[in-house]
């Protein structure tokens, strides 16, 4: 494959979004200071394993689509109070985050902006939350590229690091989504009135 394909390829899988961001410094790559950022962060790891459930039973649900309309309509109706409840927590978890800010994300990693500098190679613990899914993920990162801005903040640039298969495939059905609503959207500004 040549490189321009390999391009071509990253830039499909990556986008602009604003997100809800927690960066922390991690002192080392230690496993224990890892395992004890996971348990500091049950409400993450719930709304991340909620949605990669309702993601692996959406086949389940078509299935029985055929079968059962009544008992998939059920089905579907719990689903949406179970997403409705996800949204709450993750509320709840945006107010401990602040406010979304710009970045660039893909199925590799996530550029942003940051009042504070990171060497590079060093390890950062990454909370974010997508939105309007409400999706929670918890990260591991290592910084790629840290560069001075103008107004004084630096352009941060960090490649996940073992990042799970599960939470790597929800990260890119987040993308597609928002890669299509995106299109969408500039579609209908260009459709005359």
């Amino acid at each position: 494959m040549s490189t321009l394909d390999e391009e071509e390829r990253r830039e499909y899988y990556r986008i602009e979004d604003s997100v809800a961001l927690e960066i922390n410094l991690l002192s080392s790559t230690d496993t224990t200071e890892r395992n004890a950022m996971r348990e500091t962060s049950v409400l993450f790891e719930l709304l991340s394993e909620l949605h990669i459930n309702e993601f692996e039973s959406q086949h389940l649900l078509r299935q029985l689509d055929e079968r059962d309309r009544v008992l998939s309509s059920l089905l579907k109706s719990l689903s949406k109070r179970i997403d409705l409840l996800g949204q709450v927590v993750a509320q709840t978890a945006l107010g401990k985050l602040g406010a979304p800010q710009h970045v660039i994300i893909s199925e590799g990693g996530v550029q942003f902006h940051s009042p504070q500098a990171y060497a590079l190679d060093a390890h950062l613990s990454i909370k974010m939350v997508l939105m309007p899914q409400a999706s929670a993920l918890m990260m591991l990162a290592k910084v790629t590229h840290c560069d001075t801005l103008a107004d004084g903040q630096f352009d941060i640039g960090t490649e996940f690091v073992e990042l799970p298969d599960s939470q790597r495939q929800l990260l890119a059905r987040y993308i597609l989504q928002r890669q299509a609503q995106q299109r969408r959207q500039a579609l209908e500004k260009q459709a005359p009135e």
